[in-house]
């Protein structure tokens, strides 16, 4: 057996301590509460910004809608669409997807109060 300085030996001890002590530190704050409610709500937010675009693409395949082009950002130029009023069938799209997401929200929220 090799013979081991006492002094390197408790180097290892506290660098083993410390590299432990941040792993807890790391569990602890992936686990809070807070943390994991804000990993929730940012998904369920990109899964109903999925939903809605999914569906809004539905629906303008079935009404023989095509979606309006967009200009490239910081390229000049006027509004593609100033001369266009606006129209009614994305604003009732939109209520319409907020109340079906606010709906699931609220079933969920009970079923889990039970």
């Amino acid at each position: 057996m090799a013979e081991t300085d006492p002094a390197e030996l408790e180097r290892r001890i506290e660098r083993t301590r410390a590299e432990l002590a941040e792993t807890v530190d790391a569990i602890a704050d992936r686990v809070r509460p807070k943390n994991v409610a804000r990993r929730t709500v940012a998904r369920v937010e990109a899964n109903a910004k999925q939903f809605v675009a999914s569906v809004g693409d539905r629906i303008g395949d079935a009404v023989g809608v095509s979606p309006r082009p967009m200009k490239p950002a910081g390229e000049p130029g006027d509004d593609l669409w100033a001369d266009e009023a606006p129209g009614l069938a994305p604003v009732l799209i939109g209520v319409g997807a907020v109340l079906v997401v606010g709906a699931a929200v609220l079933l969920v929220r009970r079923r889990r109060r039970r």
